[in-house]
This record gives structure tokens, C-alpha cells and sequence, in this order.
């Protein structure tokens, strides 16, 4: 149980969890990237030399919302 506080219904003791990626070639989890996204020439995002950051992700056990921190570098 934790102290983090639901910014739409106001409840305390968000359940911890992550965001899932699942796509192809995919290691499984989501990161926060740094900037505006950019496309590279095969329409992929451009992340080279950017800071990676792992996203921890929340749930509202009342409302069931997600409140997502960028919490350290990945």
C-alpha cells in the first residue's frame, strides 16, 4: 500500500503495476522518452541519444484510473 493519491477521484493506495509493450521485437515494458516525437527515414521513432526513463503506472482500485511517473533512467 502506498500514499499516492488518484488525481481524478481522490482515493489513496494506488496499485502498483507497469505499461506493457508487446509489440514486435518489443522487450516487454514501456520507457518515457525525452522530446517531441521525431520519425526516423523507416518510421520508426528516433531515440538515439535521448534519456530513457521507466515508467511505473498506477491503477485506482475505486475508479480505475492510471497515473504513470517517470520515476529513473532505464
Amino acid at each position: 500500500m502506498n500514499n499516492i493519491r488518484c488525481t481524478q477521484c481522490g482515493a489513496v493506495g494506488l496499485e502498483p503495476g507497469f505499461v506493457e509493450d508487446s509489440g514486435q521485437g518489443a522487450r516487454g515494458y514501456s520507457n518515457w522518452i525525452a522530446g517531441v516525437l521525431e520519425k526516423g527515414p523507416l518510421g520508426g521513432a528516433r531515440r538515439m541519444g535521448r534519456p530513457h526513463w521507466q515508467i511505473d503506472a498506477y491503477r485506482c482500485p475505486v475508479c480505475g484510473h492510471l497515473e504513470m511517473f517517470a520515476v529513473q533512467p532505464a
